[in-house]
């Protein structure tokens, strides 16, 4: 029997146009064995009955369009498996003791021996995949939020790889259905950063970013823009997209957007903001910014409000800059209680947010419910990743604000954050929203739907994804309105 519940149904109109109304509506009650008229009130039958169907559910769920990924981490998006083929291919070596990579030559002394015997050892090379990413992750050795950002810090950049990257990064994307992709990374190899410890801090920001320009800080893009271009030419190489662009990995669209780490000191932070704000006036690519790193660490505590200011001083001078941020990726005793009570509320504020990534920490702002209201009044997506606040802050289930944010008209997208690191998928971040959380198929696929509606991509290229992702459901739901027949 299928058994849509009356609180599903609850979520679903609040972030659905009007025209699937009538089909969650439809399912208050008993569905009927036969087929519906509406091929999305069919199909939303045919997860109901499969719902406890594991293998089932992650065939339909595989099979779903998926919109886009508009939180990814690029640098995280990568599995351990490519950074240890990569330090092989590169000649790096490895710290036995940390299990971490550093440049050659390898001191034997030093207890280093060449990335190439990570191979060799199966016993090693699986040590060094628990330890560059969440598998085997168990509490009892280590929390979790640290095991998820030590591991960065292992297997460090790899800059001069962002070509392969991107490659892994789209092929995994277009296999799960998904066509756009915003991802997050430094481009400029931190010249944006040195600057600004160069030139110094100043209380006043109109001088300072003067400062950073007379610095070359523009120069210092244009560098990066045409390591960019060399870096997507290696992609497309690696994908065989010149001899056969029809691929599907080779029609996912990418954007970027620029990655601000906000862990340094006020002038570090500020270049990079200013940085991110140039990139994005100045290249089609990047469509915004972010700023990144744990929002606990000491500095982004200290300087959360200072960093809001940055921003909204800059935003009057590049107000067609989009911005997205992490706010309240925070749980209950991770920091003060009084260190939880404004950062989403000044994200959207002066931080001039119109997404914000996260958001776990909501109901212990001030007044939750008038945020709550402001955010769905203003619609400021949230980019939610299950997995994610699963394994750093231990939110899960019913924990996760996800049903409170749809309760109150909160728009939402479903999102990886670091796929690799936290041994994700998009895929199985639906299939946690379908499991954990209950949601039902109107909802899930209002979801998908919102990750291009929101997307910062140009107005154009967002139209014909829409319209891209349109046609894919309407072909699911007559396939699965066929099975529901049956």
């Amino acid at each position: 029997m299928n058994r849509i519940t009356s609180k599903r149904c609850r979520l679903a109109p609040i972030i659905l146009a009007l025209p699937f109304l009538a089909a969650c509506a439809s399912t208050q009650r008993t569905l009927p064995s036969t087929r519906p008229a509406d091929a999305t009130a069919a199909t939303a039958a045919y997860m109901e009955r499969i719902r406890n169907d594991p293998n089932a559910l992650l065939l339909f769920i595989r099979q779903m369009p998926k919109g886009g990924d508009i939180h990814s981490h690029l640098g995280g998006a990568v599995y351990a498996e490519s950074y240890i083929r990569w330090a092989e291919e590169d000649g790096l070596c490895l710290i036995r003791a940390t299990l971490s990579l550093s440049s050659p030559p390898c001191e034997e002394r030093d207890g280093e021996i060449p990335a190439s015997g990570i191979t060799r050892n199966p016993e090693l090379y699986g040590s060094v995949i628990d330890a560059w990413s969440m598998r085997n992750w168990h509490p009892a050795r280590k929390n979790g939020h640290d095991q998820f950002f030590e591991a960065f810090s292992k297997f460090g950049t790899q800059d001069h790889r962002i070509g392969d990257m991107l490659a892994e990064v789209t092929t995994r994307a277009a296999s799960q259905n998904i066509t756009y992709l915003e991802l997050m990374f430094g481009p400029d190899r931190g010249r944006a950063i040195r600057l600004g410890i160069s030139t110094g801090a100043e209380a006043d920001f109109g001088r300072m970013r003067e400062r950073l320009i007379e610095a070359g800080l523009r120069d210092s893009l244009g560098i990066a823009r045409r390591k960019i271009d060399d870096f997507e030419r290696r992609q497309r190489t690696l994908m065989g997209c010149d001899s056969l662009p029809q691929l599907p990995a080779c029609n996912v669209v990418v954007r970027y957007l620029y990655q601000v780490l906000r862990g340094l000191p006020p002038e570090a932070v500020f270049a990079q903001i200013l940085a991110g704000f140039e990139m994005a006036t100045a290249d089609s690519r990047f469509v915004g910014f972010n700023l990144v790193m744990p929002e606990d660490n000491p500095v982004p505590m200290r300087d959360f409000s200072l960093h809001m200011r940055m921003i909204d001083f800059l935003h009057a001078l590049y107000p067609g800059v989009k911005i997205t941020l992490h706010a309240g990726e925070l749980a209950e005793g991770l920091v003060p209680p009084e260190g939880m009570r404004f950062h989403i509320r000044e994200s959207i504020g002066p931080g001039h947010a119109s997404r914000i990534g996260h958001g776990t920490a909501v109901l212990y702002e001030d007044d939750p419910r008038g945020l709550l209201r402001e955010m769905a009044e203003r619609k400021i997506l949230v980019e939610v990743s299950l997995a994610s606040s699963d394994g750093i802050l231990g939110i899960r289930g019913k924990r996760h604000p996800l049903t409170t944010y749809l309760a109150h008209g909160v728009p939402v997208a479903l999102a990886t954050d670091d796929e690799g690191v936290s041994r994700t998928s998009l895929t199985h971040e639906f299939r946690k929203a379908v499991g954990e959380q209950e949601l039902d198929y109107i909802t899930i696929k209002a979801m998908a739907r919102n990750s291009i509606a929101y997307a910062f991509v140009e107005d154009g290229t967002k139209a014909r994804l829409l319209a891209e992702l349109d046609d894919a459901f309407t072909r699911f739901e007559a396939y699965h309105a066929g099975l529901q027949k049956h």
